[in-house]
């Protein structure tokens, strides 16, 4: 956690490690011993797991900031000191011991379902994205989607290909706000050049950025634990999000065609090189994606899947110089290895991983031994060495945000207050779904606005899931719901990290950036509606016959270009605010599980842009006898 480059981590950083260091080992070594002990630890216990507890919200503040911590101390404070609440909040009150058991001799606490997923899946993914980064598939990624509409210049080709940048960047890198740093340094330089001004630029790139938590085949942390929750495959995860990511990125580019016109930006070219030239040098990064998801529809584990794309993704990377992840006597090294071991008796999986480690000792060797001689080292163990540590960086956060969101968890538990507050919400809702959706949406906005998107799923998956679930809504949508929200939480103001980092590289006010990023995603928070208002929702999953799936997902699209209008204030030409209205009246009618009321809706939008082209029309057409 040592900030800046080059700074040494301190003395008190070191031992902080080994009490934290200590702390686990004894409970992974007393294991079965504590198992009976939780309500009653020892003393040693007691000193042991309140040390870890602190070190973990250390961790989470240094990691994410204060605002998580804070409140899981509140959470803390509130198991203690639970008999002097307030009716309907109140409990018996727990005691320090028995808070500590809770936490750390259980696995409801620190070592319960989020941190196991952190431990195992998301540092094979966080490791996964770092080396297509370093292995050259993140740029190509950006180069190819600005190829596809770079031919000729057009004032819409920059909006468009930031959004398919972002999709494509959001397939590998599972973070939003990395997704959106990237995009906003790449982009940045053509929207500038086109018109966009420096807010609606950040706006345009965290919208398309926050977009990667939500983008097949890496989605974010949440997206494991929700397949831990529902006790299903990663595959089905991937399969659920799937269409209500593609509405995703529908809306945005809706947003983007209208802001095009609306703003009168000028035409530009995106990118000079070739979309055909491009594929067929570097198209073969496309591969790693694909075998994953190949992979994990022949039956292989997520953990194993996403190591064999790590392992493919490494030996692509292999074909360009400049890309290369191993040096030419590593990657020797590393296949001679893995090739013995497998000859030998070794599982596939074992010795690869064996020989890969291997040849990377190998090149380090190589690299350090070059450097003595006052030779250039070969860069790739330089690109090798960033992948590891960008790999391992990006799980610390993680990490630490699912152990503290597991102690909130612990106390909310414990003190029953999770079935309080899912009682309280159904009784503001008066039992009435759509109204009880619409607090579930306000509670995720206000809960994501202060910590991050997995923290802020993992505590409404005990509070407001069953909530929902209470009044009919299938549990894998309640649970999508909650995850989707939690992602648009990080686009939405007043405190949203994304706009946050591309304001400060484009220039715009932070607010000014934070409006725009809503404003371009404003539309599709209606989604996570549509698939928990009914069953027949439930084909936005991808769940249910084909005909089902297909027509909720023809609703859902012309629900959100009757959204986009009353956004945009765009069709082909501004709109009045009386179609605005009219169009987003008609989305509201498309949100009614009734196909009278659905009629009706798409009815009222399809109207609605006939009588605006008819007035335009109009209005450019030169009157009768005039001088045209």
């Amino acid at each position: 956690f040592a900030k800046g480059e080059g700074r040494q981590v301190r003395i008190i950083d070191w031992i902080l490690i080994g009490l934290a260091f200590a702390s686990v080992y004894y409970f992974c070594t007393h294991l079965e011993a504590t198992k009976t002990r939780a309500t009653a630890p020892l003393e040693i216990e007691i000193w042991l797991g309140a040390a870890l507890i602190i070190l973990v919200l250390e961790a989470t503040r240094r990691a994410t900031g204060w605002a998580l911590p804070l409140i899981a101390m509140a959470f803390l404070i509130y198991g203690y000191f639970g008999r002097y609440m307030p009716e309907p909040f109140n409990h018996r009150g727990f005691s320090l011991a028995r808070i500590v058991g809770q936490n750390y001799l259980t696995l409801e606490g620190l070592f319960s379902t989020p941190i196991d997923v952190a431990a195992t899946f998301i540092i094979v993914f966080s490791l996964y994205g770092a080396v297509l980064d370093r292995g050259g598939a993140g740029k190509f990624y950006i180069d190819w989607a600005f190829a596809l509409f770079g031919k000729k210049p057009s004032p819409a080709a920059p909006g468009r290909a930031v959004v398919a940048s972002g999709f494509l960047l959001g397939t590998v890198s599972g973070s939003g706000v990395a997704t959106t740093v990237t995009l906003a340094s790449l982009s940045w330089p053509m929207l500038k050049r086109s018109g966009y001004n420096p807010a609606v630029a950040g706006g345009l790139t965290a919208a398309a950025g926050i977009g990667a938590t939500l983008s097949p085949p890496t989605l974010g942390a949440a997206a494991f634990i929700i397949a831990e929750y529902l006790d299903i495959s990663y595959l089905d995860v991937l399969v659920m999000a799937t269409i209500p990511t593609v509405l995703y990125y529908l809306c945005c580019w809706l947003m983007v065609e209208a802001d095009a016109r609306r703003l009168h930006v000028r035409p530009v070219k995106t990118s000079d090189q070739s979309l055909w030239v491009l594929t067929r040098s570097q198209g073969y990064h496309f591969l790693s994606l694909a075998a994953i998801a190949v992979l994990l529809f022949f039956g292989m584990s997520a953990f194993l899947a996403v190591f064999w794309s790590i392992v493919v993704a490494i030996i692509l990377s292999m074909i360009r110089p400049e890309q290369r992840l191993l040096t030419l006597p590593g990657a020797a090294i590393a296949l001679a290895v893995s090739l013995a071991l497998y000859l030998i008796g070794y599982r596939l999986s074992v010795a690869a991983l064996l020989g890969l480690v291997a040849g990377g000792i190998a090149s380090v060797a190589l690299y350090y031994w070059e450097k003595r001689r006052g030779r250039p080292p070969d860069e790739a163990t330089e690109r090798m060495i960033a992948a590891l540590v960008e790999g391992g960086k990006g799980c610390v956060g993680i990490a630490a945000t699912c152990a503290t969101a597991g102690i909130i968890v612990s106390i909310i538990n414990l003190s029953g207050l999770g079935l309080k507050l899912s009682g309280l919400i159904v009784d503001l809702g008066g039992g009435s779904l759509p109204i009880t959706i619409l607090l579930a949406a306000f509670a995720m906005w206000i809960l994501g606005t202060a910590i991050p998107v997995t923290a802020s799923y993992i505590i409404a998956a005990v509070i407001l899931v069953p909530a929902l679930v209470s009044l009919g809504v299938p549990l894998p949508a309640a649970h999508m719901f909650m995850f989707y929200y939690a992602v648009l939480a990080d686009v939405s103001p007043p405190t949203a990290l994304a706009p946050f980092a591309a304001s400060a590289i484009c220039g715009g006010s932070p607010v000014a950036t934070t409006m725009q990023a809503w404003k371009y995603t404003l539309p599709a928070f209606v989604v996570p509606v549509m698939f928990c208002l009914s069953p027949d929702g439930m084909g936005l999953l991808l769940s249910g016959s084909i005909q089902r799936i297909v027509l909720i997902t023809l609703t859902s699209s012309a629900a959100l270009a009757g959204f986009s209008i009353g956004a945009a204030g765009w069709i082909t030409g501004p709109a009045h605010i009386i179609e605005r209205l009219l169009a987003v009246v008609g989305g509201i009618a498309l949100m009614v599980p009734d196909y009278r009321w659905q009629m009706a809706g798409a009815a009222l939008i399809a109207g609605v842009v006939l009588i605006h082209v008819r007035r335009f029309r109009r209005i450019e057409s030169p009157l009768p006898g005039g001088d045209g």
